[in-house]
């Protein structure tokens, strides 16, 4: 936990900013960075915000967004916040905000059915016939926090290093498939990720210098983090709480200076605290009333509604799926494997490199921040039951991708003495940004080389199959003709009416039907087609017959003449 100033590194956070002899052409590149810093951060946010835009039109709402819309209008509209409290409202009132804008109100679905925000938000989405229209503008409402987690890398990288790191780490974090997959969705995680990588900057800066602005700035950006999703009330803490420790570890303080330094920060942090309370009640308009699980009245009730529902989904667990297997209560590795099969294999490569410079330099104060970041959000995880994405470790990104950046900056300071260290370089920034441009549109459901051709047998859900191909599914039904398929549907939607679908029947789950029948990968893998999980024996027919042909990343599409169908 550094107090020194941003424009003096030390010794060994020095040896990231020099670069080769001045006769190698990577000092020219790295002196043109560091003079046009700035705009090369803001040309590489615009690529990556203009590729994200791109996907709007490409994909229908995913099973959550609706949701999510639902909650954020209840919150314009109506002024309350009723429908789930299990998620706070920051990123639901920015995804409803642009069809609130257009004059879309709520539908007044009721909430005591357990679907009724995602029928009132799929209302929401398709009012006035203007689909498109209406998501592109609720995911419109996600962008800004994108651009907030790209400052963030920038400024991060920034304070400790001079280029080409803060470049290097904002292009890795701009290129990441999982990235510009959830900054284009109407859903939480990429508030998360913005405000949590805030805070944790924020208070990096506050211990510089405590005096009252900084204080606010870590306490508004920390409120922000809460009001953005639960996950941040620990992600936030033990993320500190690893480089406070690395800290002492490293540097030994004596008893009396972190005595002196707790005592003047404790009037400074109890303003960020009161900042930060401010702020999160105003997150939920105010409101002061009854909390649900006691006979308090308290401000924002609906914060420990939202806390304990919380606390209850972890302790009950949630149906997950890895590697073949199906568990309500996940895996201890799950977000190991993740990391591995949805990260682009260059990107681990120089976050190797960048993991060798923490070792290598384990006193430098930059790497020390980042990688502890990182690191304990992901260690935390270890620990959750709740297995089921990338997207709920999304944050864990920032400090990566500073921590890669610094693995490149490394072998770019390697550059002219050793020829291995610039075609290493030269490579792997080429094979990051190819794979991120082929990638294109299909972020969300992107594997690297380690999944294979079937990345199905490893995960489904919100990393494969989210719901995000009927668009394409409804083209090419329409494409071979189809007068009926046979379809269990994974999000609520007017498939029919406006995605271009022929009448849909159930499937059944041992035999398939003659004509067309399509699979979500999600629904077969870990939903098993809606067969009692405690019926693992049943063989279902999709396991056991190729399909025709695959529908964008997530559906499987067969055909079965008319007298075959059901036979098989």
């Amino acid at each position: 936990m550094s107090r020194k100033s941003p424009k003096r590194p030390g010794r060994r956070e020095q040896s990231l900013t020099h670069s080769a002899p001045e006769d190698s052409s990577a000092p020219a590149l790295i002196a043109w960075l560091r003079k046009h810093s700035l705009w090369v951060f803001l040309l590489l946010t615009a690529v990556a915000s203009a590729r994200i835009v791109a996907t709007y039109q490409v994909f229908n709402h995913t099973i959550d967004e609706p949701a999510h819309v639902a909650c954020g209008m209840e919150w314009l509209s109506k002024g309350v916040y009723r429908y789930e409290t299990q998620h706070p409202p920051l990123a639901r009132v920015a995804a409803a905000l642009g069809p609130y804008l257009e004059h879309i109100r709520t539908f007044g679905v009721t909430h005591e059915s357990a679907v009724g925000m995602y029928q009132e938000g799929a209302l929401i989405l398709y009012s006035g016939g203007h689909y498109d229209r209406n998501l592109a503008l609720a995911r419109l409402g996600i962008l800004p926090f994108f651009w907030i987690a790209c400052l963030v890398v920038y400024l991060w990288a920034r304070r400790c290093w001079a280029e080409p790191v803060p470049s290097l780490a904002v292009l890795l974090f701009t290129f990441l498939p999982p990235v510009l997959a959830h900054a284009g969705l109407a859903t939480t995680d990429m508030a998360l990720t913005a405000f949590t990588g805030a805070s944790f900057l924020a208070a990096l800066y506050w211990l510089d210098r405590p005096n009252a602005a900084r204080s606010a700035l870590f306490g508004a950006a920390t409120g922000l983090a809460v009001l953005s999703k639960f996950t941040a009330l620990p992600f936030i803490p033990v993320a500190m709480a690893a480089a406070l420790l690395w800290y002492f570890v490293a540097e030994r303080p004596a008893f009396r200076a972190v005595l002196a330094a707790a005592r003047k920060l404790f009037l400074p942090f109890l303003l960020a605290v009161a900042v930060g309370v401010v702020v999160i009640w105003a997150g939920y308009r105010f409101s002061f009333g009854s909390v649900p699980f006691t006979t308090l009245r308290l401000p924002a009730p609906e914060l420990y509604d939202g806390i304990r529902a919380t606390l209850e989904h972890n302790r009950s667990g949630h149906p997950a799926y890895l590697l073949g297997a199906r568990s309500d209560f996940g895996w201890w590795y799950y977000y190991p494997v993740v990391l591995a099969v949805k990260t682009p294999l260059p990107f681990l490569a120089l976050l190797l490199f960048g993991a060798v410079e923490v070792v290598r330099q384990w006193r430098n104060r930059g790497l020390r921040a980042a990688a502890a970041f990182s690191g304990a959000i992901l260690l935390f995880c270890l620990f959750s039951r709740i297995n089921i994405g990338v997207r709920h470790i999304l944050p864990v990104y920032i400090g990566f991708s500073i921590v890669a950046g610094a693995g490149a900056a490394r072998l770019a300071e390697l550059w002219r003495p050793a020829a291995w260290a610039r075609w290493t370089l030269g490579l792997l920034l080429f094979w990051m940004a190819a794979t991120s441009a082929f990638s294109h549109p299909d972020y969300l459901p992107y594997f690297n080389a380690l999944a294979g051709d079937e990345p199905e047998r490893i995960l489904v859900d919100s990393d494969l199959d989210w719901g995000q191909d009927m668009k394409r599914l409804g083209r090419r039904l329409q494409e071979v003709g189809a007068r009926q398929v046979t379809f269990n549907p994974f999000i609520i939607a007017y498939l029919e009416a406006v995605h271009g679908f022929p009448p849909i029947q159930p499937m059944d789950p041992q035999y398939p039907s003659p004509g067309w029948n399509a699979v979500s990968l999600t629904v077969l893998k870990s939903v098993r087609l809606g067969l009692n999980k405690d019926h693992p024996e049943i063989r279902l027919w999709p396991d056991s017959i190729k399909p025709t042909e695959r529908i964008g990343k997530g559906v499987l599409l067969w055909y079965f003449p008319p007298g075959r169908g059901g036979s098989r």
